[in-house]
């Protein structure tokens, strides 16, 4: 059929020229309703005075209505990135060590690390309450904290996340585990769902033991879930892999679990623990 949408025609060769196909006629369709999901969920966090949820949703919208909705979305979006990279800029305090007032040690004795007392405990309770306490001691004590659970490297990757709300990939890469459970020890969330999605995107066989061992020390149980059954899923391969014993050895308690699952799974297992 000749579609008035998605033909490549000149107008004029296009009889009838109110007919599209089928893929375009469902395309419409996808985003229409994506439009009206979105529109209604937007509804339920707006409240008239009497605190009853204003609905929105309008069936009978067309495709115009689609471009203008995905025209303020794209300015929306904008608008945005202009605020984060506003909002970034305290990185560049950071990095130059503009008017720093604290420092932040590592625990493995390394250089200690020029911060901001309102930077981090605007990002963690944690961090607010500890310097709420040291502001009680004397000098100098209150002008340097801690941190025993990183080395330097890590905890500069702590602080530069502070600040700016992102890291570079390799910084990443090197660092999840560490920032992992500084995040969720420090309760600072953001850091806590970035490592997150990392870990979910990045989850194979050559780091799934990790993870399953980061994801059972933050109490994750969407990752730990999501592992397990990576695991199980390709337990031959993983019970022969040189990491298993060393697994073995660190976390008992989830390698029972794992082969409990592998067993309940139906997976034939050869193992001597």
């Amino acid at each position: 059929m000749d579609c008035c949408v998605c033909t490549t025609m000149p107008l004029i060769l296009r009889p009838p020229r109110n007919t599209i196909c089928g893929a375009c006629y469902e395309g419409v369709r996808s985003i229409i309703n994506m439009m009206n999901g979105l529109e209604t969920e937007k509804a339920k966090t707006i409240t008239t005075p009497n605190d009853s949820p204003v609905s929105r949703r309008n069936s009978s919208k067309t495709l115009d209505d689609c471009v203008r909705w995905c025209s303020e979305q794209i300015d929306q979006f904008n608008q945005q990135k202009q605020d984060l990279a506003y909002l970034r800029g305290f990185a560049a305090a950071f990095k130059e060590q503009i008017h720093t007032d604290i420092l932040i040690s590592p625990g493995n004795h390394g250089p200690p690390i020029p911060a901001h007392k309102s930077v981090l405990a605007a990002r963690s309770e944690i961090f607010k309450n500890m310097l709420e306490i040291d502001e009680c001691k004397a000098a100098p004590t209150c002008n340097t904290i801690t941190i025993p659970d990183l080395n330097h490297e890590e905890l500069e990757s702590l602080l530069e996340f502070l600040y700016s709300g992102t890291l570079p990939l390799e910084k990443l890469e090197k660092h999840v585990y560490a920032l992992s459970q500084a995040a969720d020890k420090y309760i600072i969330p953001h850091l806590l769902k970035y490592c997150e999605r990392y870990l979910f995107s990045s989850l194979s066989t050559s780091n799934a033991f990790e993870t399953l061992e980061i994801a059972d020390t933050c109490s994750n149980q969407d990752l730990k879930e999501t592992t397990f059954n990576f695991l199980v899923k390709n337990i031959g391969l993983m019970v022969t892999s040189p990491k298993f014993e060393a697994f073995v050895h660190r976390s008992p308690h989830l390698t029972v679990q794992l082969v409990s699952r592998a067993f309940v799974n139906g997976s034939k297992l050869s193992i001597s623990l």
